[in-house]
């Protein structure tokens, strides 16, 4: 087990993790609770009142007829169809579609706005994941890589005698700022003229999608009264495959420096005696240890 040392003392790491974890997700719930449950409140009152005066303007109707009626728009939305427009609403399992799908299986964004509902597409479905997530792991990992190894090209380059450090950090700042313009700047700005949605929009869409977290609340190509180029999906999906390793190569970045900035350091640990030294079995497991100078 990972050993803290702080002057001195040792306290074990992983305790102090599983308490700052369960912190992290109380204090999200506490927050989203505050924002969010007097908007659903609003809302959900809203849509009763709504009821109420679609009944009194058609007073054919009664409440169990309108129930039921809600209840297949809600049946019809599950399934994916959207309730808008009319049958002659472009298919959400035309080749594009179908391939924008086939990209949230495997990369387990899985928005949730459309699913399999034959029972012979629910089982492809898992299989194909089974499988798929592997693959995108893996190719996600050699596209890493390829990012990596740019990154440790330019840093070599900036470390050469001669360079400041004012130039290191700048050349380190250049590569981070051209992909953040090309996975989280520009792209909401398309988002929001083909969608018709705000920048402010089309960048939470931008960042729940390359984070995986996939709500599907926002999710491109669904709106009933656009109309889209046929590869619009596609290529949609193109560009969540590469923001995704770009986007995960910073969350890796990003943990490094926080590690720097808490001054956490692995070394081995001690083990020279007062009178000797002790010599450790080929089979024994060293035991790390996270020290933070005093």
């Amino acid at each position: 087990m990972p050993i803290l040392t702080i002057h001195n003392q040792q306290i074990s790491w992983t305790p102090l993790l599983v308490v700052g974890y369960l912190f992290y997700l109380l204090l999200g719930a506490m927050v989203f609770q505050l924002l969010e449950k007097q908007a659903e409140t609003h809302f959900r009152d809203q849509f009763q009142l709504e009821k109420l005066k679609f009944l009194q303007n058609y007073t054919c109707l009664d409440k169990q007829a309108l129930e039921q009626f809600v209840q297949v728009l809600l049946e019809a939305w599950e399934k994916g169809v959207n309730p808008e427009g009319n049958s002659t609403n472009p298919s959400n399992w035309d080749f594009s579609n179908s391939f924008f799908f086939a990209g949230t299986v495997v990369t387990t964004i899985g928005y949730g706005n459309l699913s399999p509902s034959t029972v012979a597409g629910q089982i492809f479905c898992v299989f194909y994941a089974l499988f798929g997530v592997p693959l995108n792991l893996a190719f996600l990992n050699q596209l890493g890589k390829g990012l990596n190894a740019h990154l440790i090209t330019l840093e070599r380059w900036v470390q050469k005698p001669g360079r400041a450090q004012v130039v290191q950090t700048l050349a380190v700042a250049i590569f981070l700022t051209t992909g953040t313009l090309l996975f989280l700047v520009f792209p909401p700005l398309v988002f929001s003229y083909v969608e018709g949605w705000s920048y402010g929009e089309g960048f939470y869409f931008t960042f729940i999608t390359l984070s995986t977290i996939g709500f599907g609340d926002y999710v491109v190509g669904t709106n009933p009264n656009k109309h889209y180029i046929p590869v619009y999906r596609s290529l949609t999906a193109i560009w969540i495959v590469f923001g995704l390793a770009w986007l995960a190569l910073v969350f890796n970045v990003g943990a490094d420096l926080m590690e720097k900035f808490l001054q956490i350091k692995w070394h081995k640990p001690d083990l020279s005696l007062a009178e000797g030294t002790t010599t450790k079995l080929e089979d024994e497991p060293e035991q790390p240890r996270i020290h933070i100078p005093s």
